[in-house]
């Protein structure tokens, strides 16, 4: 077989790729491992995880009503029905994209692509028969996979990664999630609020890190409430199954002082690594760095010019939106276009309770490279909005160019802030002074106008607090 553009991978990256690709009348072949298109983001990822999360935002809501003088009586939880209804959330969008893709005559075929050189794959098919597939052109969207720890891999079945936690197996009695990031706090979230005693542990000595602190420290507090203990700077030495628990033995990683626990689960959520290694590389002329990332130029063509890379493979951060606008990128490179992957802002959301999102430049970064900004800050407690939500704990931020008074990073942490970063990327990405975001009227009452308000904060003018005025700001 022989196809002009071949696309490896069909994740939120490779999807995008191909689906833009046969709009603009490549002949198109997307090659994908998987018997259902959507990759680790939608199978077993992003979505089946904020499907659970809207569980565990209901279940929580519902029993803060009653400091409202509302009470339900205790929910009795279905976990089959649970499942079931998160495996059609998938199933539908997934469905959707083998319709959209047949629609657009996208070649599917599902099998496993090895390079055999910078113009062949070597396909193996389910049934382990081989084929050659060769092309002009391809895009690798292999994506990544949850990292492992060795030293954790005792074969034990109360040992999950995050592709497990997702299967909700069962809801055991008490969960410890090794890891303070994103992925284990989302599912910690889930597991607490559906009747688990859940533990964390994180090496650093905060939750999220590279984070904001300001950021972390509303969510850290609640937190504190949902879970039945946070552990920081605190290593787990060892992982021992003892039939009907796994015993813990945590040591403190600035003391050394030990001390054993049993949890029935354990849900190991250290990071993911890119898969770029056993597809044959080697046989191309694409490199590779030290973490295992394909090194890609700023249209994400690699060393190899038949070869373009995208999404997690391609390097950080690992996040679905970004595959996605990678593989349009790369595309319309190919089509000839004066395409390039150079944002001012990638957004990330982390859809704890609170959410905390973030674009463009951070504190702590702008703090390593010693970079003059003005930090503002808006609190939520200022906010008719958030008050009448009982959620006052958030607030918004800026990071403003004192010579510009030019936005170049907003930081939220509060209810539904991932529904808010977007302001704040286009704000960035269009090179917004905080002017610009002040004088753009924002309905009231929402937490919207967070961002208007902040603004106004850093101006001098703002209603709700009193910030002196800023004479500097144009």
């Amino acid at each position: 077989m022989h196809t002009p553009l071949v696309v490896l991978g069909g994740g939120p990256g490779g999807y995008a790729a191909a689906f833009l690709a046969a709009d603009l009348g490549f002949e198109v072949t997307l090659v994908e491992a998987e018997p259902r298109l959507g990759g680790t983001c939608l199978l077993r990822g992003c979505i089946p995880s904020k499907a659970l999360l809207h569980v565990a935002k209901v279940l929580s809501e519902a029993r803060e009503l009653a400091d409202w003088g509302v009470e339900f009586a205790p929910p009795t939880i279905r976990i089959e029905a649970v499942r079931a209804r998160k495996e059609k959330v998938v199933s539908t969008l997934s469905s959707g994209l083998k319709q959209l893709a047949a629609r657009r005559k996208v070649n599917v075929i599902q099998a496993t692509g090895t390079f055999e050189n910078s113009h062949t794959l070597r396909l193996q098919r389910p049934d382990g028969a081989f084929e050659a597939l060769t092309f002009d052109h391809c895009i690798l969207a292999t994506g990544s996979r949850p990292a492992k720890i060795p030293a954790f891999d005792i074969g034990s079945p109360r040992i999950m990664d995050s592709t497990g936690a997702l299967d909700l197996v069962d809801i055991p009695k008490s969960l410890l999630v090794v890891g303070g990031g994103y992925i284990g706090l989302e599912m910690g979230t889930v597991y607490a609020e559906l009747g688990s005693q859940v533990s964390v542990v994180e090496l650093t000595n905060g939750l999220l890190p590279g984070a904001d602190r300001d950021l972390v420290k509303p969510l850290h507090a609640r937190s504190e409430k949902l879970f039945s203990s946070i552990y920081l700077d605190t290593k787990v030495a060892s992982l021992a199954d003892k039939g009907n628990a796994v015993e813990v033995k945590f040591q403190n990683a600035t003391s050394g002082e030990e001390r054993v626990e049993q949890f029935e689960r354990v849900l190991v959520s250290v990071g993911r690594r890119p898969n770029s290694n056993g597809l044959g590389l080697e046989n191309t002329q694409v490199k590779i760095d030290s973490k295992g990332f394909v090194e890609t130029d700023e249209q994400q063509r690699t060393a190899d010019s038949h070869i373009f890379a995208i999404g997690d493979v391609a390097g950080e951060p690992m996040l679905a939106h970004k595959a996605s606008h990678q593989g349009k990128v790369a595309v319309e490179a190919l089509h000839g276009g004066p395409a390039a992957f150079a944002p001012l802002a990638i957004p990330a959301v982390v859809f704890t309770d609170p959410e905390i999102a973030w674009a463009g430049l951070t504190e702590e970064q702008a703090r390593r490279e010693q970079r003059d900004v003005e930090v503002v800050r808006y609190p939520w407690a200022a906010s008719g909005r958030a008050q009448s939500l009982g959620r006052t704990e958030g607030m918004t931020k800026f990071l403003v160019d004192p010579e510009s008074d030019r936005v170049l990073g907003v930081g939220i942490v509060g209810a539904g802030a991932g529904e808010l970063i977007a302001e704040g990327v286009l704000a960035i990405e269009m090179g917004c002074s905080v002017r610009d975001v002040a004088d753009s009227i924002h309905p009231h009452p929402t937490l919207s106008e967070t961002q208007a308000f902040v603004s106004e904060a850093y101006l001098g003018t703002a209603t709700e607090i009193y910030r002196p005025r800023n004479e500097r700001a144009r």
